[in-house]
């Protein structure tokens, strides 16, 4: 199987995974109650927003062990995000099939960030 190139962090399934569930997020979240607005619906949108921006930090950055922080800062989002899709669901805002969905999405992203974690980690080792 030939491997695609990536030209830049656009190209990388786990940012554009990310980029898109963000969008599901702001979506979905338009939707919640006015009074959420400047708490659980900021934060989400946040926590959400700061995967692919982290991502594409670490990528912009000139060393891997930059890079390799800023992933571990989203893979720390994507925990933040997947409770408050729990938090959202239990107080009556998302359906269960919504946030099932997202759940799996960023369960997803979270596997991905690891493996790119490990990566760098592998690119950082010095053999002597």
């Amino acid at each position: 199987m030939k491997k695609r190139k990536i030209r830049n962090v656009w190209d990388m399934d786990v940012f554009k995974l990310a980029h898109a569930l963000t969008l599901r997020i702001y979506k979905k979240t338009h939707a919640f109650p006015k009074f959420e607005l400047y708490s659980l619906v900021s934060q989400m949108r946040r926590a959400a927003s700061s995967i692919p921006m982290n991502i594409a930090e670490g990528a912009a950055r000139n060393t891997k062990p930059e890079y390799r922080r800023l992933v571990s800062i989203a893979k720390g989002s994507v925990g933040e995000v997947s409770y408050q899709i729990i938090l959202s669901r239990d107080l009556g805002y998302l359906n269960s099939k919504d946030s099932d969905d997202l759940l799996d999405g960023y369960n997803r992203v979270g596997m991905m960030l690891t493996r790119l974690v490990q990566s760098l980690e592998k690119k950082l080792t010095v053999v002597h």
